[in-house]
């Protein structure tokens, strides 16, 4: 069973009051990537304290040697291919190539209206993100770049030299949808899911499980009509946001019986969060770490 465990660490802590160890400890710990949300604020803490990702992702590269950094998820909410490129190109040299790319469409709230702009309708955001991705393919690929498009432009844009791991830093794109799925099989190396958002509040895990199946079956279509292989793909669940959401950190047993049951359908990567007290993400940090260190132990 190919399974690798990650976990995301929310950027609320000042770097030298917790944050730097935190990243430490996860790679002590042995997690496959550590990643951080790439959001101005989010939610329940759009009130406290709150990093920019990049930023935390180069501290965090400086501070570790071998775990692999990534944001899950960077939008076009208030980012522009070009100068996220070469904030991209800068980070994945500072890490020594251990950069992946977590990429979604984005959503409502905070970010999409932070810069004074009107919120984008899911069409809008679609048709954005269609840009987006495959712009800045080309601009983490290509030494040069000229663009014009409905909703953005790249004028000889220089990314030179370009990033250590080639073609390109790999991409994980985050989709459901239909057009989103097809730049997943075009663009992506991994793919990413939360889950079935409609399934959240009412829905069941056995439910949850169906979602997933379905979702993974769809990508394996939009690899096939692209040519690609979607078994090639790695498979990505983002844990939290479905309806069993505090289960797999209740105990080590619950956490293996979570991750054997998703492995069934093709995830290849589960990511829990780090343990935030009075948060939605509170958790036993002693069961976290034992998840860390011997949950995939437990399914092999």
């Amino acid at each position: 069973m190919r399974l690798c465990l990650s976990t995301v660490i929310l950027p609320y802590r000042r770097w030298h009051e917790g944050g730097r160890s935190a990243w430490q400890r996860a790679e002590e710990l042995g997690f496959h990537t550590a990643y951080t949300y790439d959001h101005l604020s989010w939610r329940s803490f759009r009130d406290g304290p709150w990093f920019g990702a990049v930023p935390t992702l180069t501290a965090a590269a400086v501070v570790t040697e071998r775990m692999r950094l990534g944001t899950l998820v960077t939008s076009p909410n208030f980012r522009h291919p070009v100068t996220l490129a070469k904030e991209l190109i800068s980070l994945d040299d500072i890490s020594g190539g251990r950069v992946t790319l977590g990429i979604g469409a984005g959503g409502t709230g905070f970010d999409a209206t932070a810069l004074g702009q009107e919120p984008w309708t899911p069409r809008e955001r679609a048709d954005r993100f269609g840009e987006f991705v495959p712009l800045l393919d080309r601009l983490l690929s290509e030494g040069s770049v000229s663009y014009s498009g409905d909703h953005y432009s790249a004028h000889e844009a220089r990314n030179i030299p370009g990033c250590v791991q080639r073609p390109r830093l790999p991409f994980a794109v985050a989709a459901t949808g239909p057009r989103g799925l097809k730049l997943a099989a075009r663009h992506g190396q991994a793919w990413v899911t939360t889950g079935d958002p409609k399934l959240f509040e009412t829905g069941t895990p056995a439910e949850s499980l169906g979602a997933i199946r379905d979702q993974i079956e769809k990508l394996g279509k939009a690899c096939a009509d692209m040519g690609s292989n979607s078994y090639a793909m790695e498979k990505i669940l983002l844990t939290g946001f479905t309806p069993d959401r505090q289960r797999p950190l209740e105990s080590l047993d619950a956490f293996v019986d979570f991750a054997g049951s998703h492995a069934d359908l093709g995830i290849t990567e589960i990511v829990i969060h780090w343990p935030i007290p009075d948060s939605d993400f509170a958790a036993d940090e002693k069961v976290f770490e034992r998840i860390a260190t011997e949950g995939l132990a437990q399914l092999h």
